[in-house]
């Protein structure tokens, strides 16, 4: 199931706030992550990397589509939209190289920003394909969150001003401790020991006896 680890104040999501926030979670003996989504926040991957640099990086499909389709005028957006579900929706890696490839030769030239936009982040949005298939609906974005990010705001918001920054972060924390109870549990939360183990997946579907076979198959060479 999900759970709320840390909450702590921050700077405009400068690096230092996030290096203050994951400094803590290593310090309290936190398993290093096997991955992490997030949005486009520098400062969040400038930190993930010094303090986790073996973790692997998913940038969330959510705001990567919504940051594209800003850069295109609002006649494209439909079919631009329809065009990047394609690339994450693919069933393997390849289908989503391809689907990349298509949406570029169909943008690039007339709206290079929003071809840029999608093109700088192509690795860390595909990462999903190393990971179990049941996962990928928890993976690809970081919309889990987003719903109680927004009741966060919301009552933030109306209140602004009247109380101190630790009051703030007090309610905040309330807030999404009650929301917590209301998460989806994870499907496939059987593949977690695999994934922690480093088993490795390919196009969501776990590779079995790999080295095995390959020791086998060069076992037989050397008997030849």
């Amino acid at each position: 199931k999900k759970e709320l680890i840390s909450l702590q104040d921050g700077f405009r999501e400068s690096t230092e706030s996030w290096l203050t926030l994951l400094r803590d979670l290593k310090n309290r003996g936190i398993v290093p992550p096997k991955l992490v989504i997030g949005d486009g926040a520098l400062g969040f991957w400038a930190a993930i990397t010094e303090v986790f640099p073996e973790a692997a990086h998913q940038r969330c499909w959510f705001h990567k589509m919504g940051n594209v389709l800003d850069k295109l005028p609002k006649s494209q957006q439909t079919k631009a939209k329809s065009m990047l579900q394609e690339i994450w929706m693919a069933a393997t890696r390849k289908d989503a190289y391809e689907a990349f490839d298509a949406f570029l030769a169909e943008y690039q030239a007339k709206y290079p920003k929003a071809a840029e936009c999608l093109e700088k982040d192509k690795d860390a949005l595909l990462t999903f394909y190393d990971f179990s298939a049941q996962h990928w609906v928890h993976i690809r974005t970081t919309n889990p969150i987003e719903s109680t990010f927004a009741t966060v705001r919301n009552r933030t918001y109306k209140v602004k001003g009247a109380f101190s920054g630790k009051t703030i972060v007090t309610m905040t924390f309330k807030l999404i401790q009650s929301a917590q109870e209301r998460w989806q549990r994870l499907r496939g939360f059987h593949h977690l020991d695999n994934v922690i183990r480093g088993v490795p997946f390919k196009d969501g579907i776990m590779v079995k006896n790999e080295n095995k076979l390959a020791n086998n198959k060069q076992s037989n060479q050397d008997a030849a």
